[in-house]
């Protein structure tokens, strides 16, 4: 084995290199956070409540509506409602593509602009 396979080692590609981690691990990380990111589908306005629930909890919710288009007017309601409560709590709200809407809660904000 050569000086530079013994500074940065062999294959770094190598199978037998990548550890699997057990996220029940880092549980007690998360335990202090102050904010949780919580994942809802939008079925129709009764999930609504729980989303309100959680943004006004402090939490940031990922909202999946692909099960309405953005022309639908019960979509339209429940975005108003939505950024209605974005207001409230001075949170943000996004939509993302025609798919998933994002509502943050106090203090965050949402950038439009992609990272790459």
């Amino acid at each position: 084995m050569g000086i530079m396979s013994k500074i940065i080692g062999s294959d770094s590609n190598a199978p037998d290199e990548y550890v699997e981690l057990d996220i029940d691990d880092f549980e007690t990380a998360r335990g202090d956070a102050n904010m949780s990111v919580q994942i809802a589908t939008i079925g129709g306005q009764q999930d609504v409540i729980e989303i309100k629930d959680a943004v006004y909890d402090g939490d940031l919710v990922i909202a999946d509506i692909t099960r309405h288009t953005t022309s639908d007017s019960t979509m339209e309601h429940i975005v108003d409602s939505l950024r209605q409560v974005a207001d409230e709590v001075d949170g943000d709200i996004v939509q993302k593509g025609d798919d998933q809407l994002i509502i943050a809660p106090t203090g965050v904000a949402i950038s439009r602009e992609k990272l790459n």
